[in-house]
């Protein structure tokens, strides 16, 4: 008994419920003990390699590039990935938090092992050889993917899969910022779209694992060091309600310009590649900071080290070769690239406020850090993850308020005066896909069949003697499952009935008797709720056979059932 209770079958038993609180804690840390070392092994290639590549061996330091090799070393970058993807089929390509949404909203969060491989090697090429991208989207999918594929070869529930890439997301995140709180909110607010106590517990408990490991092996990955800048007088909140303004209608441009350079996504990869390199070879020419993240020049303009030209010159490129070179294809994240564009773009407006006003304001660098924070709410659709980011990461508890007044003013103007998504909702809209659930879909996806299935029937063959038949309905079963030419139901009540009309009859064929029939299909033990409805809908079918491993029965799942947990869900 005691062996049964910690064997792995119990265990994923339990993960088909909802309130399996201790066993969401273990796959959690499980999930952030797997990504940390994901990301951990994914920031050693890219810190060696631009350490051995690049003159000063400092990683990012991509300013001490000659000239030539500007160009150079971005498109042997563009060459290594092209003989990566080339003759990957589309599918095989998608990479980032928007192949983790397709995932989730599509396929049960069950994320393949070869789309991981390709963003691993082909997003470290990307960020070794200077293009203008990121490293959160690659290291989002490497966390979610690897905890997927852990939950996968556990043989979990599919409701608790959802729950490992939400883990997995939130602990990447921390990883890659050293934002705990951030990442767990990121992947509550973007990734799971629903906040719960018993989601939410597992996700910080990943989260935590990830960043301590991280913090213990390679330090802290952005160290801004800021001073705690704040609001010099309240008569500066209308101004900062237009830099909200402003970094918001920026946002919209960088969506658009991404969701527009994907429809060329059907182009040769060799010329998207080829335009990718020609045009950060060209930009960097004059604006080497544009390549890699550029976390040293994010840091700079939080400084107010940065003159009014640069910042304008900075953010305008980076503007545009980003979004560029993400919607061609080149493997890469959008959230540090989106710090940069804010701070950028905020230290400018808060230079020239200051000329305008001719007296003194807050810091340059206070409002470099809202329009950070403006631009990853603005973009993203998270305004609550971008305002915990901004925090964690600059330490300055004196930016809550002006920053959840710019945050809220860009989110706003680009939800509305836009009409505008996230841009991930929106590269998937590119696609043709989705990524929005109704509530009875949110409801039954956190749930497995195996949870809710009945195992009050008793198996019988079709045929059968009178004398057999007549002690069925003794054994006190709501049902009868009939396996024989093909399985189903059958209640005991209406056979009880066909005896007694029929005294002379010897033989029963339980499938022709005069009774109400319920055809059944097979649905595995790992599916969810919301598998099973949908299921029943296609095949107009009231019931299903819940099977395990072994294809043995574990019970019966009706419609009656799933309609009666979905009313008492929504019971306060």
């Amino acid at each position: 008994m005691i062996k049964d209770f910690f064997s792995l079958e119990h265990f994923r038993h339990r993960l088909a419920h909802v309130d399996a609180l201790p066993q969401l804690v273990i796959i959690g840390l499980l999930s952030g003990i797997a990504t940390g070392l994901m990301i951990i092994l994914f920031r050693l290639t890219v810190d060696l390699s631009q350490q051995f590549l690049l003159p000063s061996g400092l990683p990012e330091d991509f300013e001490s590039l000659a000239l030539s090799d500007r160009f150079l070393l971005p498109a042997a970058g563009s060459l290594i990935l092209f003989f990566i993807l080339f003759g990957l089929k589309p599918e095989q390509r998608r990479v980032g938090p928007v192949h983790v949404l397709e995932r989730m909203g599509y396929h049960q969060a069950h994320l393949p092992l070869s789309n991981l491989l390709v963003q691993f090697f082909a997003g470290a090429t990307s960020l070794i050889s200077g293009h203008s991208v990121g490293r959160e989207g690659p290291s989002i999918h490497l966390g979610a993917g690897c905890s997927s594929l852990l939950g996968q070869w556990l043989k979990l529930p599919n409701n608790s899969l959802r729950i490992l890439v939400g883990c997995g997301t939130a602990a990447a995140i921390a990883a890659a910022f050293n934002t705990p709180l951030a990442g767990v909110v990121f992947a509550m607010e973007v990734v799971m779209l629903e906040y719960t106590v018993i989601g939410f517990t597992p996700v910080v408990v990943a989260a935590v694992a990830a960043d301590i490991m991280v913090r213990f092996t390679l330090g802290s990955e952005i160290d801004l060091s800021v001073p705690s800048f704040q609001v010099e007088t309240l008569s500066e909140l209308p101004y900062i309600m237009f830099v909200g303004f402003c970094i918001g209608c920026l946002a919209a441009v960088f969506n658009r310009i991404m969701v527009k350079t994907q429809s060329y996504g059907k182009k040769p990869l060799a010329l998207r590649l080829m335009i990718a390199t020609l045009l950060i070879g060209c930009v960097a020419q004059v604006f080497p900071q544009l390549m890699g993240v550029g976390y040293d020049t994010l840091t700079a303009a939080l400084n107010g080290e940065l003159a009014l030209g640069l910042l304008i010159g900075l953010a305008v490129t980076k503007l545009v070769v980003t979004p560029v070179t993400l919607g061609l294809g080149i493997p890469g994240g959008l959230i540090g690239p989106s710090f940069m564009v804010g701070a950028l773009a905020g230290g400018a407006l808060g230079l020239i406020g200051a000329h305008i006003a001719n007296e003194p304001v807050a810091h340059v660098g206070f409002y470099a850090m809202l329009g950070m924070g403006a631009m990853m709410g603005a973009l993203l659709n998270a305004p609550l993850a971008a305002l915990i980011a901004l925090l964690e990461l600059t330490g300055n508890p004196n930016i809550i308020l002006p920053g959840m007044i710019a945050i809220v003013v860009s989110n706003l103007s680009v939800r509305y005066l836009f009409g505008l998504p996230s841009v991930f909702v929106s590269s998937l809209q590119a696609l043709g896909l989705d990524y929005h659930y109704q509530p009875i879909t949110q409801a039954m996806s956190g749930i497995a069949v195996s949870s809710l299935i009945t195992r009050d029937f008793l198996s019988v063959p079709q045929v059968l003697d009178r004398n057999t038949a007549k002690t069925l309905h003794l054994e006190g079963k709501s049902w009868l499952l009939i396996d024989g030419d093909k399985r189903f139901l059958l209640d005991p009540s209406d056979l009880l009935t066909y005896l007694t009309r029929t005294p002379n009859q010897t033989t029963i064929d339980l499938a022709t008797i005069p009774a109400q029939h319920r055809d059944l299909l097979e649905i595995s033990y790992r599916s969810t709720l919301n598998e099973a409805l949908d299921l029943m809908n296609e095949t107009e079918l009231d019931a299903v056979i819940v099977t395990d491993l072994n294809q043995r029965v574990l019970g019966i799942l009706t419609r009656d059932q799933i309609e009666q947990s979905y009313r008492n869900n929504l019971r306060p």
